[in-house]
């Protein structure tokens, strides 16, 4: 007869080997569990971390780590606040309005394109992390202080917001892709070139044409 199935942890991981030394109950915490993941995506390993390769990073049983998160999707959305937090700020002063703005939504399209876990969340529902409120609630004063009212505030900034996001989804989609090369009308070449940087800098001045005829000058 066959061996029997393992039986299986959360995620479809196999139950790892009981004789393996473990650290004792209770002595890992959640702030320990989101440093090894960060550890982790900004190494480039988001695509293979799982509950139980983390566990093992942490050395703790899979199940032990559910005392402290709920799942895979509760641990990035706290290891992508982390991230952003250092990654989003302007080096520009936010007295020049349009400088500032082209810089935040250029570091946030950097950040999505280069941090699959960050796309992931991004993609999955709207993230309203510290830090994705932090930068919102700066962008906000930013366009406040440009001449823009409240409600013109807010659907500039969703504009802005929504774009750079589309963009950095299809460009991270294409990326490493290579138009056909029988394409005789050079129509793909000119098509991939719609997901370069320089097109998402190209489509942002647009946005900023538009947003820069509604200021209030009063304002």
């Amino acid at each position: 007869m066959g061996e029997p199935a393992p039986v299986t942890e959360p995620f479809g991981q196999p139950r790892s080997d009981p004789s393996i030394s473990r650290a004792p109950w209770g002595s890992i915490s959640r702030e320990e569990i989101v440093e090894a993941a960060v550890t982790i995506v900004e190494a480039g390993g988001y695509e293979e971390m799982s509950i139980r390769s983390l566990a093992a990073e942490v050395g703790v049983a899979p199940m032990s780590l559910y005392r402290h998160i709920r799942d895979k999707d509760d641990l990035l959305d706290e290891v992508v606040d982390r991230l952003l937090a250092g990654a989003w700020r302007p080096m520009a002063g936010d007295d020049g309005w349009e400088a500032w703005v082209i810089e935040a939504a250029a570091n946030l399209r950097q950040f999505l394109v280069t941090q699959p876990a960050a796309l992931h969340a991004y993609l999955r529902h709207p993230v309203v992390s510290p830090a994705a409120v932090e930068r919102m609630d700066a962008m906000m004063s930013v366009l406040r202080r440009a001449g823009l009212d409240e409600a013109t505030a807010r659907s500039a900034y969703g504009a802005l917001h929504t774009y750079t996001i589309g963009f950095a989804a299809l460009e991270a989609s294409r990326a490493g892709s290579v138009p056909d090369s029988e394409d005789v009308s050079g129509l793909a070449h000119q098509l991939a070139a719609y997901t370069t940087a320089g097109q998402f800098m190209e489509g942002l001045r647009y946005l900023l044409e538009g947003i820069a005829r509604r200021r209030d000058p009063s304002l």
